[in-house]
């Protein structure tokens, strides 16, 4: 923000020198730069992997080893449109929840 004010506090006072144009045009361009910089860096990147995740979760099938967004590792054995159901393996409990509590897939989770 201190750089963005610094920029436009440097352009000459309107009307100094007939350029007011020129000053209006010179930090509408610095905003819109800034503005896809920040789309390209931040907003996409988040978006493409939110989608990523929603289409995981949608492709969840009997079988699959999970892990839950709380760090519970298990497996699917049943699944309906907007929840689970998996199996503890270790204590054989059944727990049913949301689908979008299920993080990733639990071999992927132990090689990270």
């Amino acid at each position: 923000m201190n750089l963005l004010y610094l920029i436009l506090m440097s352009q000459p006072a309107a009307g100094t020198d007939g350029q007011q144009g020129g000053t209006t045009w010179s930090t509408l361009i610095l905003m819109l730069v800034l503005m896809v910089i920040f789309w390209l860096f931040f907003i996409r990147p988040q978006s493409k992997k939110a989608k990523e995740q929603k289409q995981y979760q949608e492709s969840l099938k009997k079988g699959d080893k999970i892990v839950t967004i709380g760090g519970i590792y298990g497996k699917i054995v049943e699944t309906s449109d907007n929840s689970t159901k998996i199996v503890i393996e270790s204590q054989g409990t059944k727990l049913e929840m949301d689908k979008s509590a299920i993080n990733a897939e639990a071999s992927a989770a132990l090689n990270k």
